[in-house]
């Protein structure tokens, strides 16, 4: 099978689409044909070795988190799934024909293989920084960054748990955060009187890693009410960075719920094939997203 990997750590050209053996599922695991494969930041911070404690890895190695496709094998122990079901999850190297996900859930009907593996990770990320920021029904939540594929569903589940939003983005996504229910603003000179006038701050999420926690702690008054997921000197504030995953299943679980209720959509801004990861990265690295850039097999 083809995938794609990396021998060293390093900027996207130490991708490779290279012929590797096909996994197999273990215990509690399946396998999948991959018809799809979410980008992540989190891939291309492990490719240049940013975050090695978080995920430990031996060269040579996949990429990749996130996938959509179709259930292949059966490990031992696993129930209430067959060859044939049609999952998104989350497992290794999934930049992949064939892959091993360690955690999945069915397609929500109406929902496409591309769509599908742009939720994992970022839905799982979402609910739990906004569990870990402590934010309640009736308070204000910043968002720095927010367009992309985590903000995109903060603000979503903000709204559905009646939190109001406020998020930052790019003048071209202003309109779209308004689409999915928050007061928006851009970055950049005055972003914080701007902020101001649109009311107080209970809590603040950083999904950009722009260098803004001082400003963040500012604005809410206290470093344990700011996480951050893209700034790695965030503690050096006092403020917490979330970099470890919790319960993937059941973070999968909510997602169905919530696309399954019309609560979430995350849309694909661009598609990718595996030749093309090295470009997939590049566009992730320089943001400005709006929604999801996946991998299609």
């Amino acid at each position: 099978m083809k995938r794609v990997s990396f021998a060293e750590f390093g900027g996207p050209d130490v991708l490779r689409l290279v012929d590797a053996e096909e996994p197999h599922a273990g215990p509690g695991q399946v396998r999948i044909a991959v018809r799809a494969a979410g980008v992540n930041p989190v891939d291309w911070r492990i490719r240049e070795g940013q975050i090695l404690k978080a995920h430990p890895l031996e060269l040579p190695s996949g990429v990749g988190l996130d996938a959509s496709g179709v259930v292949d094998e059966v490990g031992q122990g696993v129930e209430g799934v067959e060859v044939g079901d049609h999952v998104l999850g989350e497992g290794s190297s999934t930049y992949a024909e064939f892959a091993v996900l360690s955690a999945w859930a069915r397609m929500p009907e109406g929902l496409t293989f591309e769509e599908a593996a742009g939720y994992p990770s970022v839905v799982e990320t979402a609910l739990r920084i906004i569990r870990e920021v402590g934010v309640q029904a009736g308070q204000t939540l910043l968002v720095n960054g927010a367009s992309g594929g985590v903000g995109s569903a903060v603000l979503q589940i903000a709204r559905d748990r009646g939190i109001r939003a406020i998020g930052t983005a790019g003048a071209a996504n202003q309109d779209y955060l308004r689409g999915l229910g928050a007061l928006a603003t851009t970055y950049g000179e005055g972003w914080v009187e701007r902020v101001r006038r649109l009311g107080h701050v209970d809590a603040a999420l950083d999904l950009a890693g722009s260098g803004v926690i001082r400003e963040l702690v500012e604005l809410t008054g206290d470093p344990q009410k700011v996480i951050s997921i893209a700034d790695l000197a965030a503690p050096e504030f006092g403020v917490r960075f979330s970099g470890v995953a919790g319960s993937v299943p059941e973070a999968l679980a909510e997602a169905v719920g919530l696309i399954s209720r019309g609560k979430l959509h995350i849309p694909v801004e661009k598609s990718y094939t595996l030749a093309e990861a090295a470009a997939a990265h590049i566009d992730s690295q320089t943001g400005h997203t709006r929604g999801r850039r996946v991998l299609v097999v």
